[in-house]
């Protein structure tokens, strides 16, 4: 299977050994996104509902520049500083995505990069097969 790496300016550049996304046949699998505007490098300022904004930006991004959009999203993992943010990402996050919504874990971890408090992933199905 061939592997082909996503990366755009649009969202923030991968700083270490990952990429931004891969495809691999028919599935695009997006590496986690923090709240970091891809402008100015900044971790976006505000609450949990304006850095879920960013990160869903974030991912958005990435799929559009590998010919997708958060339409074809299957599965994603949220990481959440605080699960009592819980009810504000996920107000957020119904704004970004519709019926049928992707299949979703959500954990509550000690830390995220840079002190944020969100990072999403995704998983993508595009293409027809």
């Amino acid at each position: 299977m061939i592997k082909e790496e996503i990366k755009t300016g649009e969202a923030p550049r991968a700083i270490g050994p990952y990429s931004q996304g891969v495809r691999a046949g028919r599935f695009l699998f997006l590496s986690g996104q923090i709240p970091v505007d891809p402008a100015s490098g900044e971790v976006a300022a505000g609450d949990i509902k304006a850095q879920t904004r960013q990160v869903l930006k974030n991912l958005q991004a990435v799929l559009v520049e590998a010919g997708s959009d958060l339409k074809d999203v299957v599965k994603t993992t949220v990481f959440l500083k605080d699960l009592s943010g819980f009810a504000d990402m996920n107000g957020v996050y119904g704004e970004f995505f519709s019926a049928p919504y992707p299949a979703r874990a959500t954990v509550e971890v000690s830390a995220l990069p840079k002190g944020v408090l969100v990072e999403i992933d995704a998983i993508a199905a595009v293409g027809d097969e």
